[in-house]
């Protein structure tokens, strides 16, 4: 037959024997969990030491529940191969420990499938919040129709929910006013502004900075996705053009793009980085500066998105009521290097 000591050899301790054994109400017990100033010493004693005798271990999503609050916020982000994302996550981590919050970080590796069992999972696990660097094209009535907090990073602004990103038109123009700076005039931009807002601000601030130099052309090239391969399929695409047939300065949408475009120029001889082509990227990971031969880019602060993200929603978190949704934009800033100006 058991006895109480032995209730946890033979079946999971639930809170409800912890109550048992020290006599209290199954509230008291959560309370001691949760918020012990609520509860006297003497209490607190009787219920740890049931908690001790019995080997119970609390339940982060029991102790949740019977809170109404969590100490953990999930974060879904895009390409976990991405260092832009990455650095998204470090801020947001930083921001949050400070608070005496933990981060769950998933990965989506850019397919909607996972992005959607990510939030799903976050959700069933009833984490205090979320934050979301959504995949392109996602639909904000579907990802925000649900009670738990979410906030946006690196989106435009969303009705129903907190947003931080970066103004992209600005990145663009400083990307094409750099290039236009050195002397070029006739420019190429790699990506789809129909794929994304992100991408189609960016086009956009390239095109206001080429309509202010005389005599300076843009050719828009369109790319499935902004990773290396297309990057690569485009650079091909453009070695088989005679050379006055070519950009002479190229803005990518993204720094896995020019790395593309870098690697297919770098092995042909008959074409010289910056000389003959000037290229420029944008996010500044590790891609821009990894790269054989080092790639200029548009830097966006993303641990100071992660940060200013997670503070928008703990505020929320925290006080409901008075919480006001916020579309944050920060600015990004030209970062020079040798795929436009030697040293």
């Amino acid at each position: 037959m058991s006895t109480p000591e032995n209730v946890a050899s033979h079946a999971a301790v639930r809170m409800e024997d912890v109550a048992k054994r020290a006599g209290v109400a199954l509230g008291t017990v959560s309370n001691v969990l949760n918020q012990p100033q609520k509860v006297s010493q003497k209490t607190i004693d009787k219920v740890v030491l049931a908690i001790d005798e019995l080997g119970f271990v609390p339940n982060r999503a029991a102790r949740a529940l019977a809170a109404g609050t969590s100490n953990t916020i999930g974060m879904v982000i895009a390409d976990l191969s991405n260092s832009f994302f990455v650095d998204m996550a470090r801020g947001a981590e930083r921001l949050a420990s400070e608070s005496g919050i933990n981060v769950v970080l998933a990965n989506t590796d850019m397919r909607r499938s996972k992005q959607a069992a990510n939030l799903n999972l976050f959700r069933q696990e009833r984490m205090a919040g979320i934050l979301l660097a959504p995949l392109p094209g996602a639909d904000p009535t579907l990802l925000t129709s649900n009670a738990t907090p979410l906030v946006f990073l690196n989106d435009a602004a969303i009705v129903g929910a907190c947003t931080v990103s970066v103004d992209n038109e600005h990145g663009g123009y400083l990307a094409a006013s750099h290039l236009l700076g050195l002397g070029r005039r006739r420019l190429l931009f790699a990506g789809d502004p129909d794929q994304a807002v992100p991408i189609a601000d960016r086009y956009r601030g390239v095109e206001r900075a080429v309509a202010e130099v005389a005599g300076a052309t843009l050719e828009l090239a369109r790319t499935p996705e902004v990773q290396a391969e297309n990057g690569r399929e485009l650079g091909i695409e453009l070695t088989q053009r005679a050379s006055v047939d070519r950009p002479d300065g190229i803005v990518a949408s993204a720094d896995l793009l020019a790395l593309g475009l870098v690697q297919i120029f770098g092995a042909d001889p008959s074409i010289r980085i910056p000389e003959d082509i000037a290229i420029t990227g944008y996010d500044n990971n590790r891609a821009a500066w990894d790269s054989l031969i080092p790639i200029t880019t548009i830097d966006q602060p993303g641990e100071q998105i992660g940060a200013v993200a997670a503070e928008l929603l703990l505020d929320e978190i925290r006080f409901p009521e008075t919480h006001r949704h916020v579309h944050s934009v920060l600015q990004p800033s030209l970062v020079v290097r040798a795929s436009t100006r030697r040293p």
